[in-house]
């Protein structure tokens, strides 16, 4: 199948949330199909709800453009090849760290975005979730 599916976003959504605990940071963990449909989405308690949106644009973000949010935002800076496409799509366009392509077989199937803490923390625990794929 080249898409996550419902149990596959519990694994990455389990694994994320581990992560976060271990940090000590609640967090917004979406999780999103190869269509960037939103899948799956849980709000830890003490999550702030101006990262539900973040979370579910990151992963749709990472998706969308087959790339982390980190390295698109790290690319969209002034003088970058990218720079102004978080003015796209509605604005929808997440260009800081939280969001990762999740892969099987080395074809994108989905997208897991985190949002709640530093951006190094986001990575993090999205990266954490991307190993429980």
């Amino acid at each position: 199948m080249h898409t996550v599916t419902l149990e596959d976003a519990r694994r990455v959504i389990a694994a994320a949330e581990q992560k976060a605990t271990e940090i000590g940071q609640p967090m917004n963990i979406a999780v999103v199909d190869a269509g960037g449909n939103l899948v799956a989405h849980v709000r830890q308690d003490g999550a702030w709800i101006g990262s539900v949106n973040i979370s579910i644009n990151k992963a749709w973000t990472s998706k969308a453009f087959d790339i982390s949010t980190k390295d698109l935002g790290d690319n969209s800076q002034p003088t970058q090849q990218f720079f102004g496409i978080q003015n796209t799509n509605g604005g929808k366009v997440a260009i800081f760290a939280g969001g990762i392509p999740l892969s099987r077989d080395g074809v994108v199937v989905g997208a897991i975005g985190v949002s709640g803490g530093s951006g190094e923390q986001d990575h993090a625990v999205a990266e954490a979730g991307v190993a429980g794929l």
